[in-house]
């Protein structure tokens, strides 16, 4: 953000002259300079911090797309377990955050491990961060959760959410996001002291790895551990396939999501008035460019894995799917989340091509080893998160890559453009250090939760449906005044049908009958 720029009297008036008018002019002047100026350095941290202010609600809007797509991919009779489960992770994930989380991931002054200052906002805030910073890093959080809640979907009990999702909010995802973005994590790109990893930090711009990878390997344990529902392999291992009972609220879910990605993604520059070095581009070029840019790197990749599911999918299976091409789309978002700031516009193409063969790469893989992730959380996220940090060893620009990350000229950038395979071997360093951190961490926790029949549901109540089961009826009954059911001598009827054949043959060949129910 910007400074205030001061003016001295003393300074300006050997400009004007040594008489007592000039003094006193040049006394008249800089004040009303000074006044201008802090004038306008109150705007410039006003402009920025209502830019990450609305960035900060568009990445929680997401949570609304979450829900949307995890009800509509699961069946009807889990519809209110799930959308519970999501109000959750952003409920028992912002205060987990916010008492130990953020000052997990960015209590600075710290170590390149862990943070270790503003607990609870103690101390908060300060010259480094304000409020808004805060409440955009805990939709951060809880988008990390919201992930990992569609893997484990339709089989687990209520207090396994309550737990792994305080876990991972509180501990895990913010340890992770303290070593790839923290000033002072020790794989960085955006390390103060210039200690950078192969010369180039880790570049996750907005969380391919950090966030979704995260997740993805998160639920990834937490599916293998509980085994797969009853009912989606049969006897001989053969796949069966259990369909979410909405494609309407799966296709709304994702557009939501689609949306909420713009914050996502360009909001990870934090501020919008900066100025960046106009040698080369004119006189109006700045980090607003560059946000610009990412937004429309973001929006090719999605585009892009969205019609390469379709097609791909139509050779493979036979038929155009929706549901398939909102999780390939997703997948393309997935991957271009860790480059989007620092790569060109045909590239993202290129990163959307690929997510969307390895989100379809990883299911068939699933299905082979009989792992059963309704949401296909762990292959979309993890599976297309992890492509996305190579992609970015791969193709970062040497040009965005100073302006997003300044002060060291020569830093490494993208192996295909040029700028050799450091940065590639930091992004690789990356992937391995996320599936082994949250591996040894969740992993453990499920199996705990396991062991102490903390984890899955019974196999009756699966087989009932948790709305019945766990939270006292179906999602989709109601009970209305004005339909009448509640006044005295209601009765509601049911049509069966009979074997009595009708006349009518424009109907289908069975008469009904009423019954009193």
């Amino acid at each position: 953000m910007a400074s205030a720029v001061t003016c001295s009297a003393a300074e300006l008036l050997p400009h004007l002259g040594g008489s007592a008018n000039a003094t006193a002019a040049a006394e008249f002047i800089c004040g009303r300079f000074t006044a201008v100026s802090e004038y306008l350095t109150d705007t410039t941290y006003a402009v920025d911090t209502t830019y990450l202010l609305f960035s900060a609600y568009l990445v929680f809007a997401m949570q609304l797309g979450f829900a949307m797509l995890c009800a509509g991919s699961v069946r009807a009779k889990n519809t209110m377990n799930i959308m519970l489960t999501n109000v959750l992770d952003a409920a028992a994930g912002g205060l987990s955050y916010y008492l130990f989380g953020f000052a997990f991931a960015f209590g600075a002054p710290s170590n390149g491990f862990i943070g270790k200052h503003f607990f609870g906002l103690k101390e908060f805030p300060s010259k480094a961060f304000d409020y808004s910073y805060f409440l955009y890093q805990w939709a951060f959080a809880i988008a990390a959760a919201g992930i990992t809640s569609g893997s484990i979907a339709e089989r687990t009990q209520f207090v396994a959410y309550l737990i792994y999702s305080s876990f991972l909010t509180g501990f895990v995802y913010p340890i992770v996001s303290h070593w790839f973005w923290s000033g002072d994590g020790w794989a960085s790109a955006s390390k103060t002291d210039g200690n950078l990893l192969f010369g180039s930090g880790a570049i996750d711009f907005a969380g391919s790895g950090v966030v979704h990878m995260v997740g993805g390997i998160a639920g990834l344990w937490g599916a293998f551990i509980e085994g797969p529902r009853i009912g989606r392999f049969d006897r001989t291992g053969r796949s069966v396939a259990l369909r979410g009972h909405s494609a309407s609220l799966v296709v709304l879910g994702t557009f939501l999501l689609w949306f909420g990605w713009y914050g996502f993604n360009p909001g990870s520059f934090l501020t919008i008035l900066k100025s960046y070095d106009n040698s080369t581009r004119g006189t109006y070029y700045g980090q607003w460019s560059a946000i610009g840019r990412t937004a429309v790197t973001t929006t090719l990749a999605g585009c892009t894995a969205a019609l390469t599911t379709l097609f791909g999918k139509r050779l493979l299976v036979g038929h155009w799917n929706v549901v398939d091409v909102c999780n390939g789309l997703l997948g393309g978002f997935a991957a271009i989340t860790s480059g989007c700031a620092v790569v060109e516009p045909w590239a993202a193409i290129v990163c959307g091509f690929i997510a969307a063969w390895v989100l379809i790469g990883f299911n068939k893989l699933a299905v082979k080893l009989k792992y059963d992730d309704p949401l296909e959380a762990a292959q979309l996220h993890g599976g297309c998160g992890s492509w996305g940090l190579i992609f970015t060893g791969l193709f970062a620009k040497k040009e965005y890559v100073n302006e997003v990350y300044p002060g060291f000229p020569n830093r490494p950038y993208g192996l295909f453009m040029g700028g050799g395979g450091k940065l590639l071997g930091a992004q690789i360093v990356q992937i391995l250090v996320i599936i082994g951190w949250v591996s040894v961490t969740m992993g453990p926790l499920f199996y705990l939760l396991h062991k102490f029949k903390l984890l899955r549901i019974s196999r009756d109540d699966e087989t009932a449906g948790m709305d019945l089961t766990r939270h006292g009826g179906f999602a989709y009954l109601y009970h209305d005044e004005d339909e009448g059911s509640s006044m005295p001598g209601f009765k509601m009827t049911r049509i069966e049908p009979t074997n009595t054949p009708t006349p009518d043959h424009n109907h289908h060949n069975a008469a009904h009958r009423s019954v009193v129910v």
